[in-house]
């Protein structure tokens, strides 16, 4: 067996996401379907990848990968994305087919994913071209406002308040980048660029309809902050269309690093705090390991 490294592209306004549901086209599907084909392999291949995106949410730079017998796979050696080119629906590319590095898994060895949403405030609305990946705000947006109070929010946190809670999940995760900049070919397109370790589900969009309230004047600066310290669900804020928002890149570590990187991401994670909180004569307790 081999296992393989895709990079992905993919227009999601007609995929109800990217797993694979039952009666549903999705991106992990199509791209299954397309590679048992290829390969001649039934069951399909399953495809490993480093971010599950919502429906009608779009992708640059997705990752993902499998695993094939290496005799399939050297029947077509170099040649692989070119025939998928031929297989595969216009609104989903494969770029690039590697052989993972030892230790590669795409979604537990990422050190990073990010994201782009795209927002229009120009009162008269999107350019026709762009309204699938472009969400229209009537209202104008202050990105000085916006900017501080996305800074509020960097660090590790638990950011139950900003997204969908799952059962047995943790919603613990690390903001390393939240800013937003106007365009320089378009004044009224509004980019804001959101990285963390991982994101938890709706956990994006969630932090883009916090600050559109604080841009357009509707809230104040702090807060997003104080929504974050509450640490539960706030129906206040609202949460982004999808349309608006693509996966851009996935960062990984070194060869040498990728086992040791998904051993680590694998751990259920505490707050730092909840540590330092412990007193002195009491040990802290073990972080519970889980997947």
């Amino acid at each position: 067996m081999v296992r393989l490294r895709l990079d992905i592209g993919y227009d999601g306004s007609d995929f109800a996401g990217w797993a694979r549901q039952p009666n549903q086209r999705t991106v992990q599907g199509v791209i299954e379907d397309a590679l048992a084909r290829m390969l001649r392999l039934d069951p399909p291949p399953m495809l490993t990848v480093a971010g599950r995106t919502d429906a009608g949410v779009h992708a640059h730079g997705q990752v993902a990968h499998l695993v094939v017998p290496v005799a399939a796979y050297s029947a077509i050696n170099g040649t692989m994305p070119r025939r998928l080119a031929g297989l595969l629906p216009p609104d989903v590319r494969v770029w690039r087919v590697s052989i993972a590095p030892e230790g590669f898994d795409a979604r537990f060895s990422a050190l990073s994913r990010r994201y782009v949403y795209r927002v229009c405030d120009n009162p008269v609305g999107v350019e026709p071209l762009r309204r699938h990946d472009v969400l229209w705000h009537p209202r104008p947006l202050n990105l000085d406002r916006m900017n501080d109070a996305a800074r509020r929010l960097v660090g590790e946190n638990d950011f139950a308040a900003y997204c969908r809670k799952r059962e047995g999940a943790t919603t613990i995760r690390e903001l390393l980048r939240y800013e937003w900049a106007r365009d320089d070919r378009d004044p009224h397109l509004a980019l804001a660029t959101v990285e963390a370790d991982a994101f938890c589900h709706s956990m994006v969009r969630a932090l883009v309809g916090a600050m559109l309230m604080v841009g357009d004047g509707r809230r104040e600066v702090e807060w997003p902050a104080e929504v974050l310290a509450a640490r539960v669900r706030d129906s206040g804020v609202n949460v982004a269309p999808a349309h608006g928002l693509s996966l851009e890149e996935i960062r990984y570590p070194g060869d040498d690093s990728l086992a040791k990187r998904a051993q680590e991401t694998r751990r259920v994670r505490t707050l730092n705090a909840t540590a330092a909180a412990v007193a002195p004569e009491q040990p802290a307790p073990a972080p519970r390991q889980g997947p």
